[in-house]
């Protein structure tokens, strides 16, 4: 796994953009990784917070109760590779 903010935010584009093309996952849940999408793309704003938005609406999309199986697991894995950007001094 790649260290570099920015490589990271890039892989988890990729991913998001898979589950809001996915026509299995609910409608809510694909505008809200539209809107992830959103905030990793908006270079203005530093990585880490960034990172740190798209966790907070990936906490909370991973709790509902009609999210398929695999896309929560690649929720997960979004928010933990999320994590791993460094916060900003």
């Amino acid at each position: 796994m790649s260290t570099e903010p920015e490589e990271v935010i890039t892989q988890c584009i990729e991913v998001i953009s898979r589950i809001i093309s996915d026509d299995t996952v609910p409608r809510n849940i694909r505008r809200s990784a539209d809107e992830i999408k959103k905030i990793l793309l908006k270079k203005e704003n530093s990585a880490s917070i960034r990172a740190a938005l798209s966790i907070r609406i990936l906490d909370d999309i991973s709790t509902d109760q009609n999210l398929p199986l695999h896309t929560r697991t690649l929720i997960w894995n979004l928010a933990g590779q999320l994590e791993t950007i460094p916060v900003d001094d």
